[in-house]
């Protein structure tokens, strides 16, 4: 009987050691991969293997559910990674215990890693039916469009975004947007796999296929920044001003630091004249506290674009009278040089547990994540300010990493976005650096100039092809001057958005049928 025992124990012990030195090593180090694949630590370039230890411990999987707990290891260490900086901001920001803060965020990461494991499971699923390469990226980019909607949406980092800075290659988002770089980052992952673990005569065959597909993509990408570069230089320009106020998230909603404020973005403006008839942004809620109101503080803002004789773009607090009191809104405001409001707009897509709080009578303690006016009021739609003849979209913060809300601005005849953002709440952390590299999507995808002034940094100017003219470090107040063009190119993104996302449920759709018309067969 005892001998029983330890036999069972004995296979026990080594099912766990063989999981452990088999998948799960593997499939952490494919968590660590993702992870510095994304800044400010990483390098995209990471990102093309980064699937292939993944890949090893799904073929030792046995079942399922070892596919499965896998992927949700992968998922787990590169999102703690990730969004480490969900803690900092709960700790920091809502003023709960540390243990709370990384409690929040290991739940977040936990939630996100379950796609991650849906997309092992089902390569286990699928394995020896239908190839990895014909599975992986399509069942990818269908949980990572899933992830980007569902429950609001979170469509931060997505693994596209990891190649910001490849300039080439990020030319094709004007046709697949991100998702299709995220298509092909997996796709050449299973190729490598199958390559190193088969090495036979049809993994090289489809490794060739592939290395001249992506020789296409390069190709086009070199056309395409040619043609875009010769378009745009053409057209005339105008000077911007963004003016970053560095100003500290612990006094910014401070009453008696308002006039300190509004004097340091003043000033900044100021010192930093441009043109006449030039930009100037300011970022998200510059103005901490209610243009609409006429006081001192609205008269000394007014007098600013008249004394520049410029636009200006600023971010504020705004509100309008419901039934049961104001409903505030999270706004922008376009003056004109002569002083006169052209236009605002209010935010259409809020932060949840930033700038609105759900299921807030289940959890009244979130409420300190809200800055102490309480939800705020939704936006009517994403529809462009007009500066005269021209038309800007406005992306307020977390709305500059939204493909939708840049394409929406585009198929609204806008020829220019304009981010403005409040990234104190990040700290030092990597999450500015993150913000910004996902912004740079949004100039390629609608080929339209982006600029883009952050309290605290990054600020920056991008072009049509995606590539940093300029930009600023964080924490440190600065004014970034330079020129942009309203440009009108047309882009098979603007006219079809996310097609690609549509073919792949098509075909992950097709191969579940399929694989289940299989196993009917083998019964």
């Amino acid at each position: 009987m005892k001998s029983n025992q330890a036999d069972i124990s004995n296979l026990r012990y080594n099912s766990i050691k063989s999981f452990a030195v088999n998948s799960a090593f593997p499939a952490f180090l494919s968590g660590f991969l993702l992870f510095l694949s994304f800044p400010k630590y990483g390098w995209g370039l990471w990102a093309w293997i980064a699937f292939v230890p993944l890949f090893f411990a799904l073929k030792n999987a046995v079942t399922v559910s070892q596919g499965l707990l896998a992927g949700f290891i992968t998922g787990l260490t590169a999102y703690i990674g990730i969004i480490y900086w969900i803690a900092f901001v709960i700790v920091n920001y809502g003023y709960m215990p540390l243990l709370t803060g990384i409690t929040l965020m290991l739940l977040l990461a936990c939630y996100l890693s379950l796609y991650i494991s849906l997309f092992a499971g089902c390569l286990v699923y699928f394995r020896d039916k239908i190839p990895l390469y014909l599975t992986a990226p399509v069942i990818w980019v269908c949980l990572e469009y899933g992830k980007s909607f569902l429950f609001t949406g979170f469509p931060w980092e997505n693994l596209g975004y990891s190649q910001y800075l490849n300039t080439y290659l990020i030319q094709f988002a004007d046709v697949c947007g991100v998702f299709g770089l995220s298509f092909l980052i997996v796709l050449i992952n299973a190729v490598v796999f199958e390559v190193v673990h088969k090495r036979s005569k049809k993994e090289y065959i489809v490794a060739g296929i592939v290395f001249f597909m992506m020789a296409g993509i390069y190709t086009y990408g070199i056309i395409r920044l040619h043609q875009v570069n010769a378009a745009v230089q053409k057209l005339p320009d105008m000077e911007v001003s963004l003016i970053q106020g560095n100003i500290d998230q612990s006094i910014k909603w401070d009453k008696k630091f308002k006039k300190e404020t509004l004097n340091i973005y003043e000033q900044l403006s100021l010192k930093n004249l441009p043109g006449q008839g030039s930009l100037i942004v300011w970022p998200e809620t510059a103005a901490p506290f209610k243009f609409q109101d006429l006081n001192s503080l609205h008269d000394q803002i007014v007098n600013l674009s008249l004394k520049t004789k410029s636009w200006l773009v600023f971010g504020s607090v705004s509100s309008a009278p419901k039934i049961d009191g104001d409903d505030y809104f999270n706004s922008a405001y376009l003056l004109s040089p002569f002083g006169e409001v052209k236009g605002r707009y209010d935010k259409v897509h809020l932060v949840p547990y930033g700038e609105y709080v759900p299921l807030r009578n289940f959890f009244p303690f979130i409420n300190k994540l809200t800055e102490g006016i309480g939800d705020f009021g939704t936006g009517k739609g994403f529809y462009p300010l007009s500066m005269d003849d021209k038309k800007i979209g406005i992306l307020i913060c977390y709305e500059g990493i939204l493909p939708l809300a840049a394409r929406a601005y585009k198929n609204n005849s806008a020829e220019l976005l304009v981010n403005i953002t409040n990234d104190a709440w990040f700290g030092s952390t990597s999450a500015p650096f993150q913000h910004f590299s996902m912004a740079v999507f949004r100039a390629v995808e609608t080929r339209l100039y982006l600029v883009r002034a952050a309290n605290t940094g990054i600020s920056g100017i991008i072009d049509p092809t995606g590539k940093i003219i300029a930009s600023t470090n964080i924490f440190q107040e600065d004014t970034l001057k330079g020129n942009v063009k309203f440009v009108r190119i047309p882009t098979i993104y603007d006219k079809y958005g996310d097609i690609l996302a549509v073919i792949c449920f098509i075909l992950a759709a097709f191969y579940f049928s399929r694989t289940l018309k299989w196993r009917k067969q083998c019964r």
